[in-house]
């Protein structure tokens, strides 16, 4: 599945044309695992679970391989592997299977993430989904997914102007495990017209094509959003912290279609 964005500068057109390379790499890598008996490695201690894969590790090491030999000088910060810093401006974040636990049990709400900074701040991102041939992707302002029939259509997330006919997910509940998180997010919960629980990267996808209105999340990694912001704001969504905050980082975040939406759940977060 390879796909060209019009109108962007050729370096920029290059850049995001090997993102799609690298979905592509890792796509095969994964997809030969999905829904096949697997083993699972605990990386977490303390009775904690954070589960990975051969298939995470060779997805991830698969697009480290093809990045050392396209761009020798841009770092890499991945989800299994050593950090890997560069000599220029560029560096590639990637999650090679966001939502381990749903591939794990042969649900395909899982994607791959791969994103890439310019001093920082992202300027593509890519989510890969090769079970149900599905791709997401943002440069240059503009957001496009890709189906199973091979034609583009552009990304544009849905007005939402209240809380109250909002649809809102979540990865999990048990996410929530501060008490003041679980408050926030049970208060909000129960202002919201739906909640669905599942999703992962998938989620901030369904909410960038207009079928999700409201996404929050606590305990996330820079290499979970990196390549979902520009998704979702050249969708004309909104994603920040809970406290408004630029999401570069991670942690607590809340998404939105609708900045109203979005202003909406930030006071009831930061209350």
């Amino acid at each position: 599945m390879r796909t060209t964005v019009p109108g962007l500068q050729p370096s920029s057109s290059r850049l995001l044309a090997f993102a799609h390379e690298l979905a592509d790499l890792s796509g095969e890598a994964i997809h030969r695992h999905f829904r096949r008996a697997l083993a699972v490695t605990n990386k977490a201690e303390g009775g904690q679970f954070d589960p990975v894969t051969v298939a995470d590790r060779n997805a991830e090491r698969i697009m480290r391989q093809a990045i050392a030999k396209a761009f020798p000088e841009h770092g890499v910060i991945g989800e299994e592997f050593a950090p890997l810093a560069g000599t220029g401006r560029f560096q590639w974040i990637l999650d090679p299977i966001d939502g381990t636990r749903a591939f794990m049990i042969g649900s395909p709400m899982w994607g791959t993430l791969i994103a890439l900074t310019d001093h920082g701040r992202p300027v593509l991102g890519v989510m890969n989904q090769p079970f149900t041939r599905e791709r997401f992707w943002a440069a240059g302002g503009v957001a496009r997914m890709q189906g199973p029939t091979g034609r583009p259509t552009r990304l544009k997330a849905r007005a939402c102007a209240r809380l109250e006919d909002a649809v809102l997910t979540t990865t999990h509940p048990d996410l929530f495990a501060e008490q003041r998180e679980r408050a926030r997010f049970a208060e909000l919960k129960g202002r919201v017209l739906m909640t669905r629980f599942g999703g992962d990267c998938y989620g901030y996808c369904l909410l960038a094509a207009g079928f999700v209105d409201l996404i929050i999340e606590v305990g996330l990694k820079p290499y979970d959003v990196m390549a979902l912001i520009p998704i979702i704001e050249s969708a004309g969504g909104i994603i920040t912290t809970w406290d408004g905050e630029p999401a570069l980082r991670g942690g607590r975040v809340v998404a939105a279609g609708d900045a109203r939406t979005h202003r909406q759940a930030l006071r009831l977060l930061t209350g």
